[in-house]
């Protein structure tokens, strides 16, 4: 199993926009892909209310974890992601 750890930038946290960003970016990634926040269990990365439910503040570190050919990919794909402000209109 792959795993990364990255402190998230977005402003407001995986909170709204940046949850829906994110979420849909794990869910279209094509494998499962787990998002944990300090002693919590890991929850779906693709799952927006389970997501959300993690509470994640600005500037703190969650660990991402997947297991399949192209979860490498995938986790830098996602911690990329994680580490702009997804706040920011494009």
């Amino acid at each position: 199993m792959s795993t990364r750890t990255v402190a998230v930038a977005s402003s407001s946290g995986l909170h709204a926009r940046p949850a829906s960003i994110f979420t849909q970016a794990a869910a279209d990634s094509g494998i499962d892909v787990l998002i944990a926040h300090g002693d919590e269990d890991p929850v779906d990365a693709a799952s927006i209310l389970l997501v959300m439910s993690l509470g994640v503040p600005s500037g703190a570190e969650v660990t991402l974890s997947a297991d399949g050919p192209d979860a490498d990919r995938v986790l830098d794909e996602l911690v990329a992601l994680l580490a702009t402000d997804l706040d920011e209109e494009p």
